[in-house]
C-alpha cells in the first residue's frame, strides 16, 4: 500500500500589516514576552549577509534529511512574503538548498527560508541579502526522491510550527509565535521595547538605577567579602 503524502496550502495566514508591525521588533524582545520557551535551537543561524530580518507567514515542508524534492515544490506553490520553513531534522550531511533554489526562491517574492538542515553555495548567500536561516554548510548536494510533505505541522529543537504562523528572525535566530498568540504577543513586545529604548538612554547618560544588583544579592542570602 503507498502512502499518501500530503501537498496543500495554508488553512490561514498571519495578514501582511500583522507581519510588518512585528518586523521592528527584535526576536529577543519577542522571545521575552513568550517566557523564553519556544526557539528554533542555537544551532539555527543566519547565513545571509547585511544583516536582513525576517518575518512572514510559515510555508511549511517535512522532509527526509537530505532530500530536497518536496522543497522544490514548495517554492513553486507558495505565494509571494511566505517564508520556506523546512523540517529535514536537523542533519547536516547533505544540503537541501542552495545558491539556485535560493535565487529561485526570492525571484517568486518569498520572504526568505529557514533550514532545519545544511546549505550550500555559502558564499553566495553571506554576501546577499535575502534572509536565509540554517543549521550548516556543506558541499555535498542532496537527494531528490522523497519522500516529504508541504504545509503540515512540524517541530524544530522542540518549536512546534503551524503553516502560516508568524516566523520572525534576526541576528539572535529565529521565533515562531503562533497564529493565535499574534494579538496577545504584540502589545507585550511593543511595551517591552520601549522599555528597553528608555532603559538604554539612561544607560548612556548615566541615571540607570542599578540598586537592584545589591537587593538581588541580599535576597541570596549568602555572605560576601569584598576585598
Amino acid at each position: 500500500m503507498v502512502q499518501t503524502l500530503r501537498i496543500q496550502q495554508p488553512a490561514r495566514r498571519v495578514a501582511p500589516e500583522v507581519v510588518q508591525r512585528y518586523r521592528g521588533v527584535p526576536v529577543a524582545v519577542i522571545s521575552d514576552c513568550m517566557n523564553r520557551l519556544p526557539a528554533g535551537g542555537p544551532d539555527l543561524r543566519p547565513m545571509h549577509g547585511h544583516g536582513t530580518p525576517l518575518a512572514g507567514p510559515a510555508y511549511t515542508v517535512r522532509t527526509r534529511p537530505g532530500d530536497n524534492l518536496f522543497v522544490h515544490k514548495a517554492i513553486d506553490l507558495a505565494s509571494p512574503g511566505d517564508v520556506l520553513v523546512v523540517d529535514a531534522g536537523g542533519e547536516c550531511t547533505n544540503a537541501i538548498v542552495g545558491e539556485m533554489m535560493l535565487t529561485h526562491a526570492e525571484t517568486r517574492g518569498l520572504a526568505g527560508a529557514v533550514i532545519y538542515g545544511a546549505i550550500r553555495d555559502s558564499g553566495h548567500v553571506g554576501q546577499h541579502p535575502f534572509p536565509v536561516f540554517a543549521c550548516g554548510v556543506t558541499h555535498r548536494g542532496p537527494f531528490q526522491s522523497g519522500p516529504g510533505e508541504v504545509n503540515v505541522p512540524i517541530a524544530i529543537a522542540g518549536m512546534v510550527i503551524e503553516p502560516g504562523d508568524l516566523i520572525v528572525g534576526d541576528d539572535d535566530g529565529t521565533l515562531c509565535i503562533p497564529f493565535d498568540q499574534l494579538d496577545e504577543v504584540y502589545p507585550l513586545a511593543a511595551e517591552r521595547l520601549a522599555r528597553e529604548n528608555a532603559q538604554r538612554e539612561r544607560v548612556r547618560n548615566g541615571t540607570v538605577d542599578r540598586k537592584w544588583i545589591d537587593d538581588r544579592l541580599a535576597a541570596c542570602g549568602f555572605k560576601f567579602e569584598y576585598l
